[in-house]
């Protein structure tokens, strides 16, 4: 019993320092002081030059539309066209079957030509009345039956011609000829068909440059683009760019030259258009290629001519909650300030903000995880990254920028 008592107490006595070494390091623990600010990284918001753009969905629309329709009937007897190619104005397109018409202007003139003998007789007849009514074979009788011959056969004449006439225009309406330049669609009645004005479109022409682009703006927007553009010239002050279905920006420019005057009450919006030039690009078996067709689905850039000065920071420095966009600014007293602001437009590594923020102030773009409004920080230069802004100097605990340090920041991490 003795013998154990003795191992016992040896083993204690060697335990002991170990315990006492435990025990130190735990009140080293308990007596050290708490960890520092969060080390952030913070940039300088600065004025930059932003070219102000709107985007919007729209179409490619031609400028002339014109249905080709016949306006006499009669068998087609020839089309002179190729189906899709470019016409000019005057050009001829269709011709229907003359002899009818001919034949109905000759039967015509001669129904003129008999008159207009008949009523030269008539004339004859009138003079010799006249010149006998002074003497004592002259009847006034006589006189007022030659006159009103004279006068019936001269408005004879007059209904003739006006028939002659109107065989003449039916004769010039069987040779159809294009009425605009443009380009042509596909025909839709073929020869030896027989056609009327009831017939319906015969072919379609539709002109090629300029085109019309047409788009509907919500009269929010439309406000909105008034107010910025209104004080530098209106639609002087913006010009049109295209991007087309295969995401490519068409390379010509446009110009806004007619907004609506009714807001249209299923969708609140308002009809702009602008015109854009459409030049071909190549010619294939005499067809001439161009890019915008009419109808083309395409997104309208409205883009201002004239930059303006506004406040950018990198698009990462900004957060977002129900309550809208905000940022972390650092003030005098290293403290971060929770900052609601109203964002412009956006790119993939750069925000400009139109409201809520100052140029020279300092925005927290690293280390965001670790900052509480109130908070202080520890700011400093945020790692090097390819088109961010200009990094702000670390401050010091007055506000004042710090020396310069070999040192590498601390990143916050323990």
């Amino acid at each position: 019993m003795t013998f154990r008592l003795r191992k016992t107490r040896r083993l204690l006595w060697a335990l002991l320092p170990i315990v006492s070494a435990f025990a130190a390091v735990e009140g080293a623990e308990a007596q050290a002081p708490a960890a520092g600010p969060p080390a952030v990284g913070v940039v300088r918001a600065e004025e930059q030059p932003l070219t102000q753009t709107s985007e919007f969905l729209g179409r490619i629309q031609a400028t002339d539309r014109v249905n080709i329709v016949a306006r006499v009937s009669g068998f087609l007897e020839k089309r002179f066209f190729d189906e899709g190619s470019d016409v000019k104005k005057g050009e001829p397109l269709y011709r229907i079957e003359q002899p009818p018409f001919k034949a109905e202007v000759d039967a015509r003139r001669a129904v003129v030509d008999q008159l207009k003998a008949q009523l030269e007789n008539a004339k004859l007849t009138l003079d010799r009345a006249k010149s006998l009514l002074g003497g004592p074979a002259g009847q006034q009788s006589a006189y007022d039956s030659a006159l009103a011959q004279q006068r019936s056969f001269a408005a004879q004449v007059l209904g003739a011609q006006a028939q002659l006439q109107t065989a003449e225009i039916n004769l010039g309406y069987t040779d159809i000829v294009a009425p605009i330049t443009g380009k042509i669609g596909r025909t839709a009645i073929t020869e030896g068909n027989y056609v009327t004005p009831n017939s319906g479109t015969l072919t379609t022409i539709v002109s090629q440059d300029p085109m019309y682009v047409v788009f509907p703006v919500a009269v929010r927007a439309v406000n909105e683009l008034a107010a910025r553009y209104a004080a530098r010239g209106g639609f002087d002050a913006v010009r049109i760019k295209l991007r087309l279905p295969d995401g490519r920006i068409y390379e010509k420019e446009g110009e806004v030259n007619f907004v609506d005057n009714t807001v249209s009450t299923d969708t609140d919006t308002i009809i702009i258009r602008g015109t854009i030039p459409n030049p071909q690009i190549n010619i294939t078996k005499g067809v001439a290629l161009r890019e915008l067709s009419d109808g083309e689905f395409v997104r309208v850039i409205l883009e201002g001519v004239q930059p303006v000065q506004a406040v950018a920071i990198p698009r990462a420095a900004v957060l977002t909650d129900q309550r809208g966009d905000y940022v972390f600014v650092v003030g005098a007293d290293n403290k971060a300030e929770l900052r609601r602001i109203e964002l412009g437009q956006t790119t993939g590594t750069k925000a400009f903000v139109l409201k809520g923020l100052s140029a020279g102030e300092n925005i927290v773009v690293e280390g965001l995880q670790r900052v509480k409004p109130g908070q202080p920080v520890l700011p400093g230069p945020p790692a090097p990254q390819p088109g961010a802004a200009q990094p702000a100097a670390p401050l010091t605990s007055a506000g004042a920028p710090a020396a310069p340090s070999a040192n590498k920041p601390d990143d916050g991490k323990r």
